[in-house]
């Protein structure tokens, strides 16, 4: 199995989904890690030439034109069964369910950190961090 985490440094994981640049991708077999890759994310930067910034106000990303951007956000990961953030909109976190991805929203900042809860079923989904 493939664990996407969200990260600007390869090391901890993003506090926002959209902004971030990269997924660092754990791949698990019998719980064991066997490989990681960063992977490149398209992210807000891609589509603000002639947008506003998201409001993140009411929870975001809810209309059909967002679910197509998270549909391109994703296709770096859809080998992915997982994906670990610090923080997302609404929108893009079912989003991501629906691409058959289980998106986990945690407090949880070091990768390797999280990485041992998931495997050891410790890292909850926090979804009141959801916006």
């Amino acid at each position: 199995m493939k664990i996407a985490f969200i990260t600007d440094d390869g090391k901890t994981i993003s506090r926002h989904f959209g902004r971030a640049p990269y997924y660092l991708v754990i791949e698990l077999a019998e719980g064991q890690e066997i490989n990681r890759e960063i992977r490149n994310k398209l992210g807000h930067q891609h589509y603000v030439k002639s947008e506003e910034e998201p409001n993140h106000s009411h929870g975001s990303g809810m209309d059909s034109a967002s679910h197509k951007k998270h549909g391109q956000m994703s296709e770096a990961i859809e080998d992915c069964q997982v994906l670990v953030c610090g923080g997302m909109g609404r929108g893009a976190y079912q989003s991501m369910q629906s691409f058959g991805i289980k998106p986990i929203v945690t407090d949880l900042v070091d990768i390797d950190e999280a990485l041992q809860a998931y495997i050891e079923d410790k890292l909850k989904d926090q979804t009141e961090k959801l916006h």
